[in-house]
């Protein structure tokens, strides 16, 4: 219309050509790489030279909150329309044709409910695999947990709120093994470090349910909190989910072999299975696991979802089948629940073991042979020292009794020969 009356574009917001376009593709783009970048520094900010011990501290706890508001301010003040997280304005169901509770069967015919029993199976399958898989990573060794697992309490409590929510038409309430990896690792707790330079001793988790409780209330209240969540960018939560996936890779040996690929072998690190299996039979394991991954990846992203759950029970007969191609032993170290460093410390004991075997038989070896060399008093008398000859021109020649003559063996006997 400017152009069309013969007008000028004026104003901070107008260029030559038009209106001023910000790219918002662009921003979107650095709001979600520097979200990630500037979580992963505050969490880091613990290991740092400056600050008090308790300001760090406080800091790397509260990294991933702190990130958010710095980076909801930063957009706020650049004002470009990013997109922001879509939240209702009002405390009800979605849909106005529904209430709080839904007819399970609903306009459907009867037979549906006989029809349901195979993809519930399924997703029964999905949902105690998914389970017990999180509980177990939780409740690893290497954790150092004083208290119970408590697994069939946890999926009793699953399953109770599956029923619920799905009366009322609410997502399911499952496991999170990303997040529960996550709050495991924000319990952490260290050594205080004295000495300079000195790099903190992992002492075990804080374990308390006052965190979880704070959690999940903080969850219910975010419903009312819906005018304040609205400008959070989509890109900021994007940013914050890779940085928690990426944070909870650290540690999983699947991970770690994948980046020997790339690795050559005097730059690999110190991991116990590089030490009892080959190289080769290593990223063999891998690429089995890599594919298996690939192949579960696609069945979800496509119209074959539903059968997913039978694929992640199919893994369970390609682990069996992997029995043909490495041994058990080989296996052991592969593919163990035993963490990484227990490994390493039963591994030291067991050679300490072997060596201190070894030495054991060589002293015995040795003093059995020094018994062995003991002469009688008569033959020592009757025996010959051979004579050292001195007309060899050659000093490439050697004669055998020249050579016995200037051992300290014979040496020995000769001065046992002349006391006697």
């Amino acid at each position: 219309e400017c152009r069309y009356l013969h007008g000028e574009f004026q104003g901070p917001a107008c260029g030559r050509d038009g209106p001023y376009t910000p790219d918002v593709f662009f921003w979107c783009c650095i709001l979600f790489f520097a979200t990630f970048a500037l979580s992963s520094f505050l969490k880091k900010f613990k290991t740092s030279r400056y600050f008090p011990t308790r300001v760090r501290s406080t800091v790397s706890d509260f990294a991933v909150f702190l990130t958010i508001v710095i980076m909801v301010l930063l957009d706020f003040v650049v004002g470009i329309p990013s997109p922001k997280l879509h939240v209702p304005h009002a405390f009800k169901p979605t849909r106005d044709d529904r209430g709080w509770f839904i007819n399970p069967i609903g306009p459907n015919p009867w037979w549906t409910v006989l029809a349901a029993l195979v993809p519930a199976l399924l997703c029964t399958i999905l949902i105690f695999m998914d389970q017990q898989i999180s509980a177990v990573i939780v409740n690893r060794k290497e954790h150092k947990l004083k208290k119970g697992c408590g697994y069939h309490l946890d999926l009793f409590m699953v399953a109770v709120m599956l029923g619920v929510c799905s009366v009322m038409g609410l997502p399911w309430f499952v496991a999170a093994t990303v997040l529960s990896i996550t709050h495991v690792n924000s319990l952490k707790v260290e050594s205080d470090c004295s000495a300079p330079g000195e790099q903190p001793k992992f002492l075990g988790i804080r374990e308390q349910r006052v965190t979880g409780l704070l959690i999940f209330a903080l969850m219910g209240c975010s419903v009312f909190f819906t005018s304040v969540l609205k400008f959070i960018p989509m890109p900021v939560l994007y940013g914050v989910f890779l940085y928690m996936g990426v944070s909870s890779l650290r540690g999983i040996q699947f991970f770690d072999r994948l980046k020997l690929f790339w690795m050559p072998a005097k730059h690999q690190p110190d991991f116990i299975y590089l030490r009892h299996v080959p190289l080769r039979k290593v990223h063999f394991f891998t690429a089995i696991q890599l594919i298996c991954l690939v192949l579960l990846w696609t069945i979800k992203v496509s119209r074959a979802a539903i059968i997913f759950p039978l694929m992640v029970l199919a893994l369970v007969f390609v682990r069996k089948a992997m029995d043909l191609c490495f041994s058990k032993r080989e296996l052991s170290f592969l593919d163990d629940l035993m963490p990484e460093r227990k490994k390493k410390l039963d591994d030291g004991r067991n050679e300490a073991g072997e060596e201190e075997e070894e030495s054991q038989k060589a002293m015995e070896a040795a003093a059995a042979a020094a018994s062995s060399v003991q002469l009688s008093v008569g033959q020592t008398r009757d025996l010959e020292i051979p004579k050292q000859s001195s007309d060899r021109t050659d000093p490439s020649e050697i004669i055998i009794l020249d050579e016995m003559s200037q051992t300290p063996v014979w040496k020995a006997l000769t001065l046992k020969t002349e006391t006697l």
